[in-house]
């Protein structure tokens, strides 16, 4: 039996929930390991993937971060940060044991001879723990620490796989660039260090389980990819929208704000996912081959078209959750005349045979009514009106990605009675009620699939590049122009006026929140 063999025996001789898909024995450095993402997201990530055996039982997580500390502070620090639910299957230590496979390193992202004897540390653990010479870099820092991380990377020798027979990879984090000059540039130092097949560009709304399921409804169904073009879609809307403030990101969100933050980003994943052709297969080069050809075929904004398409806010004072919240030039750490939008709300057209004529309507925002992130299909009105007098509302179809991730389709029914009277219901799936658990989370998901080489949900680089080409316009235009007065919009509410007329001015509307 080989080793792999042997630790897929001990994942399933261990784990009742054993992962249909264990991975490689192989060693992972996270840098900022100590920090915010690292705590919240990506420990607690591992230890899921750990706890349902989808990491192989010889791994080992190596956190780099300039705080010092000893592998025991690193794994008690850890530890208040998993989860204190039930384990799986009633089993009992997998905590502790997990913990026993972190590791502490203490360096300084610019010190080469810090990367020098992270040579050396890797080389141990490797030979130690017979990890096969697999390596997987975490780049859980601030995006403008990215190039100077894999630049040491490249000159310590780090950057490509010991042997033959093993494999070296690296997540970065987005954002990717802070418009597309500095994403072409990064994307020309992370191509001069690692081949584009190591990069893993990493988007965590691509992990979500309805995001994927998209996929399966529209290509896995036939009854629902005739019905999706022109002929029979009226609109389509994509929503994502938080009831949360800024929180401790004030100082990202300054220099950001909520198109570069959103749009360009999640936002736009989500709508190449709506409008791409069938992939001849599914796998990571057919899926991004289609989804590059969407963003490609989307079209640009012209300076003259900026100011009726697109909408930008700030909320304001209000109320949320029946609880009185600041306005977002209150919070800690923003300036008092900041003109940084918190939301954005655009119309724009995918100009190919599929879509030609039908908008997209894309919204995102801070402090609104509740969290949610849905894309909603609203279909055509039946093309002659049998029954007179009646208001049938059009066919929706609604993916909700969060909180409740599920899939409904609306129609109209007839209600009882002797008098001709309809009225529109629902059918529902629900992810958690269809499969007697919650989904796993995107951090799990795609974490997974990059130990096991899967790339198809990470993002390539001529698509990040393709999405600022489409924003950049956008930030132009408003460099050259003061933001309308801001605050606009109270918190605790829809958006601004203005996002409503974007939609009413086409004679459609917004779903409530």
């Amino acid at each position: 039996m080989d080793a792999h063999s042997a630790d897929v025996a001990e994942a399933t001789q261990t784990d009742a929930y054993y992962c249909e898909v264990p991975s490689d024995p192989c060693l992972i450095v996270m840098f900022g390991a100590s920090g915010d993402l690292a705590r919240r997201k990506l420990l607690p990530a591992l230890y899921d993937l750990a706890l349902h055996s989808c990491l192989a039982p010889r791994f080992r997580l190596l956190g780099f971060a300039r705080t010092g500390m000893r592998d025991d502070d690193f794994r008690k620090s850890a530890g208040e940060f998993l989860p204190k639910a039930e384990e799986p299957g009633g089993a009992s230590g997998k905590k502790e044991d997990f913990l026993q496979h972190l590791q502490y390193f203490k360096g300084d992202y610019d010190d080469p001879d810090a990367y020098q004897q992270l040579v050396k540390r890797l080389e141990e653990l490797d030979r130690e723990r017979q990890l096969g010479g697999n390596r997987l870099f975490y780049l859980a820092v601030p995006p403008e620490v990215y190039m100077r991380i894999v630049e040491h990377l490249g000159k310590a020798g780090l950057a490509k796989p010991v042997s033959d027979k093993a494999w070296t990879r690296v997540i970065i984090e987005k954002p990717f660039g802070h418009d597309g000059a500095s994403a072409r540039e990064l994307n020309e130092k992370v191509l001069s260090v690692f081949d584009e097949s190591q990069i893993y560009r990493i988007d965590h709304y691509l992990g979500k389980e309805t995001v994927q399921n998209l996929l399966v409804f529209r290509f896995g169904n036939g009854i629902f990819e005739p019905l999706w073009n022109r002929n029979y879609i009226d609109h389509v809307q994509i929503t994502a929208a938080e009831s949360l403030g800024v929180e401790n990101r004030a100082a990202f969100y300054e220099s950001a704000g909520a198109l570069r933050d959103m749009i360009q980003s999640h936002v736009l994943q989500l709508t190449s996912l709506v409008a791409m052709e069938a992939p001849a297969t599914f796998e990571a080069t057919s899926v991004r081959n289609e989804k590059i050809k969407v963003l490609q075929s989307i079209r640009p904004f012209a300076t003259e078209t900026i100011w009726k398409s697109v909408v930008r806010g700030q909320y304001g004072p209000g109320n949320v959750d029946g609880k009185p919240v600041p306005g977002y030039r209150q919070e800690p750490g923003v300036k008092r005349d900041s003109a940084a939008e918190t939301f954005v709300a655009l119309k724009l057209h995918v100009d190919n045979w599929r879509w030609s004529g039908v908008p997209f309507y894309l919204r995102t925002g801070k402090r609104l009514a509740r969290p949610l992130t849905e894309i909603a299909i609203r279909f055509r009105q039946a093309p002659h009106r049998v029954f007179r007098g009646e208001n049938l509302e059009e066919n929706s179809l609604v993916l909700n990605i969060q909180p409740d991730e599920g899939i409904s389709l609306s129609f109209g029914a007839k209600s009882p009675g002797a008098q001709m009277h309809i009225q529109s219901v629902t059918m529902d799936f629900q992810y958690k009620r269809a499969f007697g658990s919650g989904p796993r989370s995107a951090y799990s998901t795609l974490i997974n699939d990059c130990i096991r080489g899967e790339a198809t949900l990470f993002d390539r680089a001529d698509s990040v590049e393709a999405a600022w080409a489409l924003v950049d316009p956008i930030l132009d235009a408003w460099k050259s122009a003061s933001a309308p007065p801001f605050p606009n919009y109270p918190a605790g509410s829809d958006g601004p006026r203005a996002a409503d007329d974007l939609a009413s001015s086409d004679g459609r509307r917004w779903r409530a929140l």
